[in-house]
């Protein structure tokens, strides 16, 4: 089995969660080169990880002769520049959400790796929670019938560092950050051969002294009729709270990834210690995560990564999926200025087509079943519908 050698570019707080998972997921992939801004966090995060070169040169670090993959976990407005230079230098890249801050870029980057020849793969972690994964595997197994919604939340107290405040760094306030998320996971339930159509969003600023949204709503049609609802906060109280919702013709799932995961702890004193990303205090009630790189996903991000490379495939999450993800941040942009359903335009849509949910109607003696349901005495009540009269009707069966 092969063994990877890597350039992370970047010492954020993503940065230690992906190099977390990278020395330790498959036990022979290892960081060689990382760089930074500055010597100092180089220098810093190449002795916490125990990382042999660090530098602050990136072109440097992307053509380092003993690397043949790059991870990219920079802020968004310096991801063009890496990903096309990875392209180049002709190796294997994989990008931290967003791909981009607009679907240009997105298309741009999308294209320089394709024109390459080398593998490309889309870091978004919250697409492989095991819980995740395991709901997908149901849904494709038809557990819950044709999928007709899909509601997708994260919420907390804002961004780590400074840059992500700044729209003209990132792209965009909560959408851009948590958006991607949203998104993706949405098309991971809906089907990511089924079309997103238009978007309908709405974004406020009502906290934080910003020129972004910090708060937004938004809903997504699909070909397939399927509506897709994401809502993100950089505002939410009290850590992060990550849900995901199924609804589909026969079934029905919840999922709630981190303040809700039956392991709550009460301190009246505290230790000022690390609890959980996005944690709030150290005291009173707290909800720690058993094992946060995996609970989060990067676990089985990173593994499908390096096997897919390994084994001449794509990965689940690609870089035309990140760019698919942005064309929907854009078209959420534009209705939220111009209170409109918004086309998400595509320059070129590869999911082929999906048909519209359509279900065949029970009959009971001529007339349409709309509804059955069972009373406490065991008989069943029917909602019927006359089809020539368009008329309603009650009717009790079952028992004597």
């Amino acid at each position: 089995m092969k063994a990877h050698s890597i350039t992370l570019l970047g010492t954020g707080l993503i940065a230690g969660f992906y190099t977390m998972t990278l020395h330790g997921q498959r036990g022979r992939d290892r960081v060689r080169v990382v760089q930074s801004r500055t010597a100092a966090r180089a220098t810093g995060f190449g002795r916490q990880w125990d990382i042999p070169e660090s530098t602050t040169d990136m072109l440097a670090a992307i053509r380092h002769p003993d690397t043949d993959v790059v991870v990219v976990a920079l802020p968004n407005h310096l991801h063009e520049e890496a990903v096309k230079a990875v392209a180049a230098a002709g190796k294997a890249v994989l990008v931290t959400k967003p791909l981009g801050r607009t679907a240009a870029e997105a298309q741009r980057m999308l294209e320089a790796v394709e024109a390459a020849g080398v593998f490309g793969g889309y870091l978004e972690d919250l697409c492989y929670t095991p819980k995740t994964l395991k709901s997908v595997r149901s849904v494709q197994d038809g557990v819950v019938g044709d999928v007709t919604w899909v509601r997708s939340r994260e919420a907390h107290p804002g961004p780590h560092s400074a840059w992500f405040w700044d729209g003209r760094l990132t792209g965009g306030g909560a959408i851009i950050d948590l958006g991607c998320h949203c998104i993706e996971i949405i098309r991971s339930f809906v089907g990511k051969g089924n079309r997103p159509i238009e978007v309908m969003c709405h974004t406020d600023t009502l906290v934080h002294p910003i020129a972004d949204e910090d708060n937004a709503v938004a809903f997504i049609r699909f070909e397939s009729g399927a509506i897709g609802q994401f809502e993100v906060s950089w505002t939410f109280r009290g850590g992060m709270d990550l849900r995901d919702e199924v609804a589909g013709t026969n079934g029905t799932i919840w999922l709630n990834h981190f303040l809700r995961t039956g392991y709550e702890v009460f301190t009246a004193g505290g230790t000022g210690g690390y609890v959980a990303e996005k944690a709030e205090t150290a005291a009173g009630w707290l909800f720690p995560v058993g094992d946060e790189v995996s609970e989060l996903g990067y676990v089985d991000m990173f593994s499908d990564m390096f096997d897919a490379l390994d084994g001449g495939r794509s990965p689940r999450e690609t870089l035309y999926d990140g760019y698919v993800v942005n064309a929907v941040m854009d078209a959420a942009y534009r209705s939220a200025r111009s209170g409109s359903w918004e086309a998400v335009d595509l320059f070129a849509w590869r999911g082929g087509t999906t048909p519209r949910i359509a279900t065949s109607p029970e009959t009971f003696e001529g007339q349409v079943v709309i509804k059955r349901e069972v009373l406490p005495d065991g008989r069943q009540k029917l909602i019927l519908k006359d089809p020539a009269s368009g008329d309603f009707t009650d009717r009790i069966v079952g028992g004597s």
